[in-house]
């Protein structure tokens, strides 16, 4: 695999900067090779051929812009085992959640908007005016560490499709599936300019594109405070901006709900990833009356489910943490969490092997207003918060800045639906409903601006105008 150079306009290119950054694996602490870190003349290269490409790109037939991602699919696809190998060495993950948590999903995502395109109306009439939707231009797609291809996919597959052009920074600690997917997007027929691949500190390459005066979108996940920030850069050149940002999702479970239904779907979120996932149901709000229960549950969920080991054994569904210095974060946060007056029922302690490992963590007698409850861990942490009636298990859930996902589970769907109908979050599984891809994916409050997947994904990327004839 390609690691020491850009893809740009259609080609490998030797970086212009000569700075680059070690890439460990979190799971051995093992160098894995040096990647190459941009800087201002390497973003302004990408960003000119991506502004080049984009005049024919956008006048492209919807067809042909179809053909093109189908043939990327194809080639994810046909390299599903690289991109799941490039995950476990460079975040940390299971065998056992690489393909099936990771690289899948990325796969379902695209199947999802290729569907969706077919019937996708790029012109409509209003009496005599003619809609016209059309690309914006160059897109800047910043992504996160923690999903390191779907992140990417999700950004650049509806972009390309609705005619815009981009240039690709992926996270510093999770780069190489970036680089696979250039290697794929470099066989198929996607013309020179339309995607371009840069590698660098968000200090440097990230806030170039944010600032750059060619860039019409920018795309970005991540955390809030650091979305904020582009925020505000991007407001001299009002340009569009799409945040996906923080979570601190509650799943609430109703009285005489199915206890170990709910325990299992909060404390899933933790284990998968490491709890590195924004979505993640990291509050889980019980009736007082069933406290007790609620935690023998969980102990039991815990001895079955959680196998702390080897990323590369089957069996293990606990790997490291992506760096040491997310490992440190959150062991800081386990240290709040007992300084606040929160008990671990379980976890808590890093684990005594070579990595980042940490076991997951479950406190009890928490308060809704302590830090564990309100702040994104971006960890195995789960907090669990009693109510004594429903109205109050709203408002609890209600009362924090993020609004993402969240959960209801109840012994009755029409009770679970209505209270779903009142959380302030963007996606809530409704007595383990299943996830639809095609489906809009975003955030209420401070987790974010648009949506993502499906039609709604493609809508967050086209210009509309109107002809009045």
């Amino acid at each position: 695999m390609i690691y020491d150079k850009f893809y740009i306009n259609g080609q490998w290119v030797t970086p212009i900067a000569t700075d680059t950054a070690e890439l460990y694996n979190p799971a051995t602490e093992e160098k894995i090779t040096d990647i190459p870190q941009a800087n201002e003349s390497d973003v302004d290269k990408a960003v000119e051929a991506a502004k080049a490409a984009f005049p024919a790109w956008n006048e492209s037939q919807p067809s042909d812009r179809i053909k093109v991602v189908r043939q990327i699919l194809q080639g994810i696809e046909k390299r599903a085992d690289d991109f799941a190998e490039a995950i476990i060495k460079e975040l940390g993950s299971p065998v056992s959640f690489a393909l099936q948590g990771q690289v899948k999903p990325a796969i379902e995502e695209i199947e999802a908007l290729l569907e969706e395109m077919e019937s996708f109306a790029f012109e409509g009439q209003i009496n005599n005016a003619k809609v016209i939707k059309e690309g914006f231009g160059v897109v800047a797609c910043i992504t996160p560490w923690n999903y390191p291809l779907l992140q990417i996919e999700r950004k650049i597959i509806p972009a390309i499709l609705t005619g815009n052009t981009v240039v690709v920074k992926p996270a510093s600690d999770t780069p190489l599936a970036a680089f696979l997917l250039a290697e794929v997007i470099d066989q198929t027929d996607l013309p020179a300019g339309v995607f371009n691949l840069i590698t660098g500190r968000g200090s440097v390459a990230g806030d170039a594109l944010t600032h750059h005066p060619d860039v019409a979108v920018l795309s970005f996940t991540g955390s809030t405070n650091v979305g904020s920030g582009m925020y505000e850069a991007a407001a001299p050149h009002i340009k569009k901006v799409i945040l996906e940002l923080g979570g601190k999702s509650a799943l609430v479970a109703l009285p005489q709900a199915d206890q170990k239904a709910a325990v299992k779907q909060a404390m899933d979120t933790i284990i998968n990833n490491q709890g590195q996932t924004c979505t993640a149901l990291t509050r889980l709000l019980v009736p007082k009356a069933e406290y007790d229960a609620y935690k023998e549950v969980i102990l039991d969920y815990y001895d079955q489910a959680v196998v702390i080991g080897d990323v590369r054994d089957e069996a293990t569904t606990v790997g490291s943490m992506v760096s040491k210095n997310q490992f440190d974060t959150v062991m800081e946060y386990i240290d709040i969490g007992k300084e606040e007056g929160a008990e671990i029922l379980v976890g808590g302690q890093a684990v005594d092997r070579v990595g980042y490992y940490i076991e997951p963590t479950v406190f009890v007698n928490v308060k809704n207003d302590m830090r564990i409850a309100q702040e994104e861990i971006f960890g195995p942490v789960l907090a669990v918060i009693t109510y004594e009636t429903v109205e109050e298990a709203i408002e609890l859930a209600n009362d924090t800045v993020y609004g993402l996902s969240g959960a209801v589970v109840g012994p009755e769907q029409a009770e679970a639906e209505d209270v779903a109908r009142k959380l302030r979050t963007g996606n809530i599984f409704v007595n383990n409903g299943a996830r639809n891809r095609k489906a809009p994916f975003g955030g209420y409050k401070q987790s974010g601006l648009g949506r993502e997947n499906g039609r709604y994904g493609l809508e967050d990327y086209v210009e509309i105008k109107a002809l009045f004839l």
